[in-house]
């Protein structure tokens, strides 16, 4: 058995908070600077230059990369050895989160009732998903998600026989419905399978995923790229004013299913994609 201390969760979930919304990801910087460098279009190029002229002035000047900094999202992987010691883990992140976004002067973006609108002032709670598995390592996967692109997520249970063309005409759908709002180019998430908030889940994590990376199963890699080349050839392009890149990547997860069914969701990260992996 291996003790965590979830105080040393605490702090480094703060520092993410700070890091992950002032620093993007260099993998998502090289494919922006890639992205330009392939861009026909001159307004996709100017906004695209802006987008990455954007991550350096955040960068030198210690600021967001986004005035919504997004509602946190964790994914806490938790090996079945470890004991958490001095307080709950789910504390230890909704507290980190706190410390984090007032020491970083963070836009606070979360309300305590959906209905009623209250602000909760410090961005907490976090959304929080835990999976237990073998050995005595914990890894929490940090996403920021801002509303502009979480609002252009669908989901829809589609029928077994609706097959791949199914999948793939309901993908192309939810961006094209998307059009300019999740600030393209985006990154494309899809979950298939499970249920339908496992199809949602798989989705989102997706998301965390490097850019370029590749589903391991092989009819599953050739349909992200075929949904790439499509979602690139619909002409919405940088921030909606057209152009060939209208996204990044596309990533799909898929998990077994039941014999009736064919849940699908897509989610949808802006071109900051805000994420960082903490390990202990």
């Amino acid at each position: 058995m291996r003790e965590v201390d979830v105080n040393i969760i605490q702090e480094l979930v703060a520092e993410k908070c700070i890091s992950s919304n002032i620093f993007i990801e260099e993998d998502i910087k090289e494919a922006l600077i890639k992205a330009k460098d392939n861009e026909s279009s001159s307004v996709g190029n100017m906004i695209l230059d802006m987008i990455i002229k954007n991550s350096e002035v955040a960068k030198e000047n210690d600021i967001a990369l986004c005035q919504d900094t997004g509602m946190v999202v964790a994914f806490v992987e938790v090996g079945q050895e470890v004991h958490f010691i001095n307080g709950s883990v789910t504390d230890a992140i909704n507290k980190g989160v706190i410390d984090g976004y007032r020491e970083g002067y963070l836009r606070k973006s979360v309300v305590e009732d959906p209905l009623l609108r209250n602000n909760t002032k410090d961005n907490s709670p976090a959304v929080i998903y835990y999976n237990i598995v073998p050995g005595d390592k914990v890894k929490i996967e940090l996403m920021f998600k801002g509303f502009g692109s979480e609002n252009m997520s669908q989901i829809k249970m589609l029928k077994p026989s609706d097959g791949e063309e199914g999948v793939f005409d309901f993908v192309i759908k939810a961006v094209k419905d998307a059009g300019p709002n999740p600030c393209p180019p985006i990154i494309v998430g899809v979950g298939i399978g499970g249920t339908m908030d496992k199809a949602a889940n798989l989705a989102k994590h997706s998301l965390i995923r490097p850019i370029g990376s590749r589903n391991e199963l092989e009819h599953l890699a050739r349909l992200e790229e075929k949904l790439l080349d499509k979602i690139n050839s619909l002409g919405i392009g940088p921030q909606g004013l057209g152009g060939v890149t209208t996204a990044l990547d596309v990533h799909i997860e898929s998990y077994p299913t039941h014999i009736a069914g064919l849940p699908v969701a897509v989610n949808i990260n802006c071109h900051s994609s805000r994420h960082s992996t903490i390990v202990l």
